[in-house]
């Protein structure tokens, strides 16, 4: 982790942690990194969060005083522009988004040539122009760069997800939940084309309204839409439709878990399913790993973060994986998870087999989980304390292969997160309480 670059890009609040100098700044050293005696080709997307605009006019005006040709796609998903750079040899992609995060919040994520997440030691080069220890010559006369605002490009995009799926889609009545985020920018459009009804809801951002009380994070209204309506199916995105939850005809949720089981299973059976693997992370849900088991396929394991399953995925030339929470990644195609592809997806094996999501998840049974974190003075000192390991792997045995327990550190703060999944909900409680009043009490 960098000093602003994370995981996923630099993210921070607009204008106080994530400010429009390191924009104009990140903007400046990419066309200066990838320009070297030319004009840097550069592509930039964005969401509809109020500050985007904002940070997408540094970014460019940046870009273009160190000499960059810049493309504004305008509001897409984070996917499009990972698919385009590649497709139409950018020498990087630009996205400002913070996914899930409220409106007040902001990133901007780096793609390289081949729309996969910038190289940390690119990053880390910015981070140190950012703050004043190199420095970037900008450029001079006609070497000044321009801005252009390319439209065409999200039409591409589409087009290229519809050449992924051949499938008529009439017939089909779909409930989406835009989040008023980049989904906005062509869901809707691209399943009507395919001859679908849709009917959408939250799809009038204004700037500060993106994931509130919406979108895949808070799928509750697309539940009682679809339950309630005479719909087939109901796809939530998240802020910059890269993750996707599904609601099937009854209005229960589809998570990421749920979208690997009917793909895999699907993929298998077709012979697309590379080496017979659906990559995972940790935190996908036991039922997962029975219900794959049941119909002959192997998993791996990574840790959290769709940014793992896809180093596992290109390693080994793996099709499918995610995560729970509905960043899924179908590698022939893409090198990020993608919403609108994963919708495309589930309906493909829906129209094929003639099912529906509710009959498609048959043979899943999701195990209640729990999932409680507690305060602790030094987190990683509480995780090799020889006490609670044998705690811990007391609650394993008792669980036998009828549960599972996952005990690890935050990423951000000074918290232990126990995680217990069983048969029912009383033995989450059970057991969850067991390993953290055994930290309370030992004062960790």
């Amino acid at each position: 982790m960098g000093k602003y670059f994370g995981t996923d890009g630099a993210r921070g609040r607009a204008n106080d942690t994530l400010t429009l100098d390191m924009a104009i700044k990140i903007g400046q050293y990419v066309a200066w990194h990838y320009g070297k005696n030319r004009h840097a080709k550069i592509l930039i997307g964005k969401d509809t969060r109020l500050s985007s605009d904002m940070f997408e006019m540094g970014l460019a005006a940046g870009a273009a005083s160190c000499g960059a040709n810049v493309y504004l796609l305008d509001v897409c998903p984070t996917p499009a522009v990972a698919y385009l750079v590649r497709k139409e040899n950018f020498d990087c992609g630009i996205m400002v988004s913070a996914s899930h995060n409220p409106f007040h919040d902001n990133g901007i994520k780096l793609f390289n040539h081949e729309g996969y997440k910038m190289n940390p030691e690119v990053e880390a080069e910015i981070e140190k122009y950012i703050d004043g220890e190199i420095s970037v010559e900008v450029a001079k006369e006609e070497h000044i760069g321009s801005v252009i605002n390319w439209n065409e490009g999200l039409e591409l995009y589409e087009s290229w997800l519809k050449s992924i799926v051949h499938m008529d889609l009439s017939g089909m009545r779909i409930a989406l939940d835009l989040a008023n985020g980049s989904a906005t920018s062509c869901a809707a459009e691209t399943l009507s084309s395919l001859g679908a009804t849709v009917e959408v809801i939250h799809s009038a951002p204004n700037g500060i309204n993106i994931n509130t009380k919406c979108g895949s994070t808070h799928p509750e209204e697309l539940q009682k839409m679809v339950k309630d309506g005479d719909f087939h199916a109901g796809f939530a995105f998240d802020g910059d439709a890269d993750r996707l939850i599904a609601v099937n005809e009854d209005g229960e949720l589809i998570d990421g878990d749920h979208t690997m089981y009917i793909c895999g299973k699907y993929m298998k059976d077709h012979g697309k399913l590379n080496s017979n693997v659906v990559v995972t992370t940790v935190m996908s849900n036991l039922g997962l790993y029975h219900a794959l088991k049941e119909n002959g396929i192997d998993y791996e394991q990574t840790a959290v973060g769709d940014k793992y399953v896809f180093e596992c995925m290109r390693e080994h030339n793996y099709s499918v994986g995610g995560e729970q929470s509905g960043h899924i990644i179908f590698y022939e195609h893409a090198n990020t998870g993608d919403g609108l592809l994963t919708a495309l997806k589930l309906l493909e094996v829906m129209v094929s087999t003639g099912k529906s999501l509710k009959q498609l998840s048959e043979g899943l049974f999701i195990y209640p989980q729990l999932l409680i974190n507690t305060p602790v003075k030094d987190k990683h000192a509480a995780l090799e304390d020889k006490e609670l390991l044998a705690v811990i792997k007391e609650v394993e045995e008792e669980l036998g292969d009828e549960g599972r327990i996952l005990v690890r550190p935050s990423g951000t703060e000074p918290l232990v997160r126990v995680m217990v999944e069983a048969k029912t909900d009383e033995l989450c409680s059970c057991y969850v309480n067991k390993v953290i009043d055994f930290i309370k009490e030992k004062g960790m």
